[in-house]
C-alpha cells in the first residue's frame, strides 16, 4: 500500500514554476530518495507534501486520503513530520525540551526520550544543553529527534546533511541507518547522492521542477542517475 501519493503536482513561487507536473508514491516503510541539483524544486515539493506551500494543481494523498487542502499542523496530526533545512530548533530551549515539543502532536506510538536517545546517543550527554550551544550535528540529530516524537507514519528529512562536517555526516547517517531499517516510511531529499543511494530503496530524481528518472536504486546505474541529476541527457538531446 502507498503511504504517499503525488499527483501531477505544479508548484509556484509568484511566476517562477517550481514544480512540473510531479508524480511518484511512496510505499508503507519504503526509503525514497528525492535527489537533483539546486534549483530543482526538491525543498519546495516537500514543503507541498507537509502542507507548508500550496500547490497550483494536483493531489497529494497520504494512506489513500486526500490532503491537498488540509492545512499544515493538522497534516502534523495525521503522521506527517518534517525536518526542515536549516533545522529550525528553539536555541534558547533545552534539547530535552525541544524533543518534549514533538510530543504536542498528541500521537500515539513507541517514540520516546529515551528511544530518540538510544538512535542518536550522542545528545545523551547534551540533554539538559541549550540547542544553540550545540554542534551542527547535535543540532540535526536533535531536530530528527523532535520530528520523530511526534510519532509519524511518514517522515519528510530535507538535506539533513547540508552544512556538517564530514565526521558528523558519517555519525548522522550511521544513526539513521538504524531508523530506516525499522520500518519508517522516510522521504529524504539529499544531495549527496553517495548517501542517497546508499540507504534508498528506491530514487527519484528531479531536474528543474520535473522528475526525469525513477526507479529501484538496485537496478539502476549510477551512471544513469548521476546523467539525470545534471541533466547530461537532456543536453544531448537539445545538442
Amino acid at each position: 500500500m502507498s503511504a504517499l501519493t503525488v499527483k501531477s503536482l505544479d508548484l509556484h513561487h509568484g511566476l517562477l514554476h517550481a514544480v512540473r507536473e510531479v508524480s511518484f508514491e511512496v510505499a508503507s516503510g519504503e526509503v525514497l530518495a528525492l535527489v537533483g541539483a539546486n534549483g530543482a524544486g526538491k525543498t519546495t515539493l516537500l514543503r507541498a507534501i507537509a502542507g507548508a506551500h500550496r500547490p497550483t494543481a494536483g493531489r497529494i494523498e497520504l494512506d489513500g486520503q486526500d490532503i491537498t487542502q488540509v492545512p499544515a499542523h493538522r497534516r502534523v496530526a495525521m503522521g506527517i513530520a518534517l525536518v526542515p533545512e536549516g533545522r529550525r530548533l528553539f536555541t534558547q530551549m533545552t534539547v530535552e525540551e525541544n524533543l518534549l515539543v514533538g510530543r504536542l502532536a498528541g500521537r500515539k506510538g513507541p517514540w520516546t526520550v529515551r528511544k530518540v536517545l538510544e538512535t542518536f546517543p550522542n545528545l545523551e550527554a547534551r540533554l539538559k544543553a541549550r540547542t544553540g550551544t550545540l554542534s551542527g550535528g547535535e543540532q540535526q540529530a536533535t531536530a530528527i529527534g523532535r520530528a520523530l516524537m511526534s510519532n509519524p507514519s511518514l517522515l519528510l528529512l530535507d538535506e539533513v546533511s547540508l552544512g556538517l562536517s564530514p565526521i558528523a555526516i558519517e555519525r548522522l547517517y550511521d544513526s539513521l541507518k538504524g531508523l530506516m531499517q525499522s520500518g519508517t516510511t522516510v522521504l529524504l531529499v539529499e544531495q549527496d547522492l553517495s548517501r542517497a543511494l546508499g540507504v534508498a530503496q528506491r530514487v527519484v530524481c528531479m531536474l528543474e521542477g520535473r522528475v526525469v528518472l525513477e526507479g529501484p536504486t538496485a537496478s539502476l546505474p549510477r551512471e544513469a542517475v548521476t546523467e539525470a541529476y545534471f541533466g547530461v541527457g537532456r543536453e544531448r538531446a537539445m545538442a
